[in-house]
């Protein structure tokens, strides 16, 4: 079952990158673009916030299954090799829980905002550096 979760996990990050990647595409070129606020630029928000919230949920329930990921925060000696293939279990979880905290923030920004220019704005403004600190926190194959 912990293969099968994980496989999952794996599979969604690419998902959670290319939401991610549509959301800030088109908050920054509405932007720019200057053009008004529509359902997909909110779909878009949304469908981010969505697959990143299930990634999440598939990570905690990896975290208290595993026991590797339980026994590297106990001793934190077991996670010092992992840190040195560039992946820390603490900059994973951390990264990626900060990343929904400003995307949360990003989405749930544009129900007051009271023009469309300053809506795009926010959500480019923080979309923009959650996506950055998923792609930190990411452990990438190569």
């Amino acid at each position: 079952m912990l293969d099968i979760i994980q496989a999952i996990h794996s599979i969604v990050r690419w998902l959670v990158v290319l939401v991610g990647l549509w959301a800030v595409m088109r908050a920054w070129f509405g932007l720019f673009v200057r053009r008004n606020w529509n359902s997909w630029d909110r779909m878009s928000g949304q469908f981010f916030i969505t697959a990143l919230d299930f990634q999440l949920l598939l990570g905690v329930l990896l975290f208290f299954l595993s026991s590797e990921a339980r026994s590297a925060v106990q001793d934190i000696s077991i996670s010092a090799p992992l840190a040195s293939l560039g992946l820390s279990i603490f900059r994973h979880v951390g990264f990626t829980l900060l990343a929904a905290l400003i995307a949360h923030l990003g989405s749930r920004s544009t129900r007051k905002a009271a023009t469309t220019r300053t809506r795009f704005a926010r959500v480019a403004l923080l979309f923009t550096p959650a996506l950055a600190l998923l792609y930190i926190a990411i452990p990438w194959p190569w």
